[in-house]
């Protein structure tokens, strides 16, 4: 496996790119401001405020955007403004050699994880963290913005959590992998998929219908993608949706359910998610999970 600084120093310079979704350059700028306000330089690519339609540019510009990032030995870091939709399209065309002779901590959630769960086939760690946008209301006050510096000053991990009434005690040893459901579930089947056989897995989501989150979760289990975890990180499932008749169960109860018949520790809303609180963390890096009954800590080993 990759081993990545364990800080960036202030002199690293962090590009920012749209490899996704459409994003206004100006809904960048307060993250720029704080990069800087940081120490660090900061390097737009050229797909920040660009837009074809829903995209921040066509496939092929986006595409040309994301490879300068990775193969540029001079930018330390690639901070993704958003995430959306749009990864999907241009993540085979990527050429990941020169990035592994200079690999970089990659930044976002999100429609991003489409990119982390190739960089955990690579055996790179990305961060899973927040984007461009949480930078903008109470910019570098906020806990999600509070915690990406933080990672990037090389503080090691280590959150503690309330408790959930449907949380499963236990502790676990293992690499953390995941992020956005309906990603992970998207990628079954491809090259991509996430090999998820003793590791803590963590999953979150928006905006999806309920029905959705169960079908999702049937998917996983059908993959042979929840038999084998280490630990389940459950995070936020913000802005759900119910059909005209009810589904009938929580997100909580839903996720429970799947995972009944199995014996290792899960933790209900942790805070990573589209919502704020969104902790960043270290993916396919090793952690400890304990979940007991008083308290849920996530610590980086």
């Amino acid at each position: 496996m990759v081993v990545l600084p364990s800080h960036l120093p202030t002199v690293a310079t962090i590009g920012i790119i749209c490899p996704s979704g459409y994003m206004p350059i100006e809904k960048v700028q307060t993250c720029v401001n704080t990069l800087q306000g940081w120490g660090y330089r900061v390097q737009l690519g050229k797909t920040v405020g660009l837009q074809y339609h829903y995209f921040a540019g066509t496939d092929v510009e986006r595409l040309a955007d994301m490879q300068a990032m990775l193969n540029n030995p001079a930018i330390d870091a690639i901070l993704c403004a958003r995430g959306g939709y749009g990864l999907s399209r241009i993540i085979d065309e990527l050429d990941f050699t020169a990035f592994l002779q200079y690999p970089k901590w990659i930044i976002g959630f999100s429609d991003i994880s489409v990119l982390h769960a190739r960089l955990n086939r690579l055996g790179v760690p990305a961060l899973h963290a927040p984007m461009a946008g949480a930078f903008n209301e109470g910019g570098a006050e906020r806990e999600s913005v509070a915690s990406l510096k933080a990672i990037l000053v090389g503080k090691p991990v280590h959150y503690t959590v309330p408790v959930h009434p449907l949380n499963r005690q236990g502790i676990a040893n293992a690499e953390l992998v995941g992020g956005n459901l309906s990603i992970i579930a998207h990628l079954i089947g491809s090259q991509d998929a996430l090999q998820t056989a003793d590791k803590i897995l963590l999953i979150e989501d928006v905006g999806e219908y309920l029905y959705n989150i169960d079908r999702m979760l049937v998917q996983l289990k059908r993959a042979g993608m929840l038999q084998r975890l280490a630990g389940l990180l459950v995070g936020g499932f913000t802005e759900m949706k119910d059909t005209t008749i009810p589904f009938g169960k929580t997100v909580e109860e839903i996720v429970r359910e799947h995972v009944a018949e199995y014996t290792y520790p899960v933790a209900f809303h942790f805070p990573v998610s589209h919502g704020e609180p969104n902790l960043a963390v270290k993916l396919r890096v090793k952690h400890q999970l304990m979940v007991t009954e008083k308290e849920v800590v996530l610590r980086e080993e």
